[in-house]
C-alpha cells in the first residue's frame, strides 16, 4: 500500500478484477481508520485502486446507492460514474446566475483542490418554479463516495472520505466501507433491455402556438430589439411503466456520435440526463478552451452524405450568419478577462448521426485575476446558440415565450474542482420522472428563420432519443 501527498491511498499497484478492488478498498479503509500513528483527521481521503477494464455505464447501472451521475467527454477519453455523496455543494434560491456561480465557486475554495465534483445548474435561477424541477436546485455538485473511471483506457475504481469532524471519522469510514459492500460487482456486457411502451406524446407549445411565438421573436428582429433568440419545445413522453434512466444511456443507437453524455439521478427513476455536442468550456489552470456552436444542417432533407451536408452548411448564408452571432459574441467577451484569445478563422463542421453543426474552436489565456470559473460561467453561459442576441434581452424574452420551466436544461452540466473544470451545455437533453420523459430540445431564430423549418429541426434533434423508445432488443 502507498500513500501520497493530498492523501491519497492506492492500496494495490497492480489492475484487479472489480471484485478484489472492493476488497483491497474495504481493507485500506478500515486499516486507516484504525491507525493510532496516522489517526484520520478533517479532510479528504481518496482510496485509489487500479482495475481491470470493466464498462464504468453497465456498472453504474447495476448499483443501488443514489445519487447516481454519469459523465463522458466528447472525445470519449474521460469517464466518471459515481454513486453515493461523499459531500455536496448545492444551492435553491432564485438569484441572478451570478451569484450562484459566485457562492459555489467560494464553498469550492474550502474543498480539496483534487476533488471533482459532477453535477449542473439551472439555466435561469431568476426564472418561476413550476414543480417539475424540484429535484434539481439552482445547482448541486456531489462528490461521489464511490466512482469508476476510465481515462485515456486506464480504468480504476476510487471511494472518497470526506471528514469535517475529527469525531466524526469512524462513522464516515463505517458508511464508506457498507457502500462498497453493497456494490453489485458482476461483470460482462451491457444489458440492453427495451423501455416500457411508449402511450402517448405532447408537445409543449403545440404546432399552433410554436408559430406564433417564432412570429412573436421574429417580430423583434425586425424592430432590431434583438438579433437572434433560441426558442426551445417540450415534448412529453408517457411511458406504461416507470424504468430506468440510464437505459436511455445503455441503449443510444448512435455511440460513436460526437457528444457529451451526462446524467444527474438524485433519487431513484429521476434524472436529468444529455447527449450534447456543445461543449461550454475546459479549463486547465488559466488555459480555457470554448467553441461557437451554432448552425444545423438535417441529413434526412438531402439523404446525404457528410461530405454533401458540409458543403451545404458551408455554403448556407441564414446558418453562416447564425454562427457569426455566437462566434463573434464569444470572442468579444473572453477579450475582457483573456491576456490572449485565439480564434479559429475557418470554419469546422460537426458530423452526427442526423445533423450536422458549424463550430469554431476558441482558445484563451485568463488574466490572473479573472481565472475563477465563476468568472468564466457569468461570461460564456448562456451562449449566443441557447439565449441569443443580446443576452439579457433574450434571458428575458425567452421567459416570456416559453410555456415551461427551462430547468437544467441548456445550463452547465459537467464537473468542477478547484483547478480545473469541464462544461458541456445541456441540450439535446431529458428529463425522466417515473413514467413521465420530458425531452427538451431548441433552434436558433435570426432573421428570415421559417417556424415550420425550425419545428422540424427540433423534430431531428430529439430523433436519436425518440429511436431509443422505440428500440426492440
Amino acid at each position: 500500500m502507498t500513500e501520497q501527498q493530498n492523501n491519497i491511498i492506492i492500496p494495490d499497484q497492480d489492475s484487479l478484477s472489480i471484485e478484489k478492488a472492493v476488497t483491497v478498498l474495504r481493507n485500506a479503509i478500515a486499516a486507516r481508520s484504525r491507525s493510532t500513528t496516522l489517526p484520520l483527521t478533517p479532510g479528504l481521503y481518496t482510496f485509489s485502486q487500479p482495475i481491470k477494464p470493466i464498462d464504468p455505464l453497465h456498472w453504474l447501472e447495476s448499483q443501488r446507492l443514489f445519487p447516481r451521475a454519469f459523465w463522458m467527454n466528447r472525445e470519449k477519453s474521460y469517464t466518471i460514474a459515481g454513486i453515493g455523496a461523499a459531500d455536496s455543494i448545492g444551492h435553491d434560491e432564485r438569484c441572478p446566475n451570478t451569484e450562484n456561480f459566485e457562492l459555489l465557486i467560494s464553498k469550492l475554495s474550502k474543498k480539496n483542490p483534487a476533488a471533482r465534483y459532477l453535477g449542473g445548474f439551472r439555466f435561469n435561477s431568476i426564472e418561476k418554479h413550476d414543480g417539475t424541477w424540484d429535484a434539481f436546485p439552482a445547482f448541486s455538485f456531489v462528490l461521489p463516495l464511490v466512482q469508476l473511471t476510465e481515462e485515456q483506457g486506464s480504468f480504476r475504481l476510487t471511494s472518497h472520505l470526506w471528514i469535517e469532524k475529527a469525531s466524526d471519522a469512524e462513522k464516515k469510514a463505517d458508511i464508506l466501507i457498507s457502500a462498497l459492500a453493497a456494490i453489485d460487482s458482476e461483470t460482462g456486457l451491457i444489458r440492453k433491455k427495451p423501455l416500457p411502451e411508449l402511450k402517448k406524446v405532447v408537445c409543449i407549445p403545440d404546432r399552433k402556438i410554436w408559430t406564433e411565438r417564432c412570429e412573436k421573436a421574429l417580430n423583434l428582429f425586425e424592430s432590431e430589439e434583438m438579433q437572434k433568440i433560441m426558442l426551445a419545445r417540450q415534448t412529453v413522453l408517457q411511458f406504461e411503466s416507470g424504468f430506468s434512466p440510464l437505459l436511455f444511456l445503455i441503449n443510444y443507437p448512435y455511440p460513436q456520435n460526437a457528444t457529451y453524455r451526462f446524467a444527474f439521478e438524485p433519487e431513484e427513476n429521476l434524472a436529468f440526463i444529455s447527449f450534447t455536442p456543445e461543449r461550454l468550456y475546459r479549463r486547465d489552470g488559466q488555459t480555457i478552451l470554448t467553441e461557437a456552436l451554432a448552425g444545423t444542417f438535417m441529413k434526412e432533407t438531402i439523404n446525404g452524405s457528410d461530405k454533401m451536408a458540409s458543403e451545404m452548411l458551408l455554403n448556407s448564408e441564414k446558418d453562416i450568419r447564425e454562427h457569426a452571432f455566437v462566434k463573434d459574441t464569444i470572442y468579444q467577451e473572453l477579450q475582457s478577462i483573456s491576456s490572449l484569445v485565439k480564434m479559429e478563422d475557418n470554419l469546422r463542421v460537426l458530423q452526427l448521426n442526423r445533423l450536422a453543426h458549424l463550430y469554431t474552436r476558441c482558445t484563451a489565456t485568463l488574466k490572473p485575476e479573472c481565472s475563477s470559473d465563476s468568472t468564466v460561467l457569468s461570461l460564456l453561459h448562456p451562449t449566443p446558440a441557447v439565449g441569443g442576441v443580446p443576452k439579457d434581452a433574450a434571458m428575458e424574452k425567452i421567459m416570456q415565450l416559453e410555456p415551461f420551466c427551462r430547468g437544467w436544461y441548456a445550463a452547465p452540466v459537467g464537473w468542477i474542482s478547484r483547478d480545473s473544470a469541464e462544461f458541456s451545455v445541456g441540450i439535446r437533453s431529458a428529463l425522466v420522472n417515473g413514467t413521465t420523459t420530458s425531452l427538451y430540445s431548441g433552434a436558433g431564430l435570426v432573421k428570415g428563420s421559417d417556424p415550420d423549418l425550425e419545428w422540424q429541426e427540433i423534430e431531428e434533434k430529439i430523433g436519436d432519443i425518440m429511436a431509443i423508445t422505440r428500440l426492440h432488443v
